[in-house]
Order: C-alpha cells, then sequence, then structure tokens
C-alpha cells in the first residue's frame, strides 16, 4: 500500500476545521455528536483524508459510548496501531495505514467475535453507502 503524504498546510486546506484537529492533530470529537454514531445503513465506512476502505456496517454496534464502534477493521491491513499515553492513560491508537489519520482507539471490551471495540470519530470517517 502506496502512503500518502501531504503538508500540514494541504491537509489544513483539504478537510474541515474537525477533521483536521481530529485526524491531523490526534483530537476527539464530542461523544453523541458525531454524524455517524447512530448511522444503522448497510455501507462501508472510509478514510476521510484519504479514502482508504477502513470499517463495514455489518461490523459495526452500539456501544453506548457516544462514538461509532466496530468489532473490527475491514481489512487485516486498513488500519494500524501504536501506544498512546496521552492525558495520563494508556490506550492503543488507531491510525490509518494509508494516510496516518488519527481515527481513534481500540479496546478489549468488544463483543465477540473478536472482544474488540474500533471507537472511532466520526469525523475521521466518511461513509459509502452500499449500491
Amino acid at each position: 500500500m502506496e502512503k500518502v503524504k501531504k503538508t500540514d498546510d494541504e491537509w489544513r486546506s483539504l478537510l474541515s476545521p474537525e477533521a483536521y484537529k481530529v485526524t491531523r492533530k490526534k483530537g476527539t470529537e464530542k461523544a453523541f455528536s458525531g454524524e455517524y454514531n447512530y448511522n444503522k445503513e448497510p455501507g462501508v465506512y472510509r478514510c476521510v483524508c484519504c479514502g482508504n476502505r477502513l470499517f463495514s456496517s455489518k461490523d459495526k454496534f452500539d456501544s453506548g459510548t457516544g462514538w461509532p464502534s466496530f468489532v473490527r477493521p475491514l481489512e487485516d491491513d486498513s488500519v494500524t496501531t501504536e501506544d498512546d499515553r496521552s492525558f495520563f492513560m494508556r490506550r492503543t491508537e488507531v491510525l490509518c495505514k494509508k494516510c496516518d489519520a488519527h481515527l481513534g482507539h481500540v479496546f478489549d471490551d468488544g463483543p465477540p467475535p473478536t472482544g474488540k471495540r474500533y471507537c472511532m470519530n466520526s469525523v475521521a470517517l466518511k461513509f459509502e453507502r452500499a449500491k
């Protein structure tokens, strides 16, 4: 997979201020404020920065946390993870493998079959309805 690389100014010009803050500066949108938290339509969630296919609606579930949550990425190589020790916490950050956009975090308290909860920011995603 070829990496998408842009300057900070290029990202800023392509993204909304909120999407830029979350994806490029590792921010977090307010819980229950994102447009995809309650979305139940069939389709695929892509990276808002580069269009990489990240998650399927088939793997989405209501975690009650206020952010769209998934049990797994669409493909094994859709995302990558890194240790996140910010805010005096230890979490696992989820990044788009193609452009390194910050998407959210993954936790070990999800439902079967994976036991994972990929807790994503809506503003980091772009939904594509199934045809």
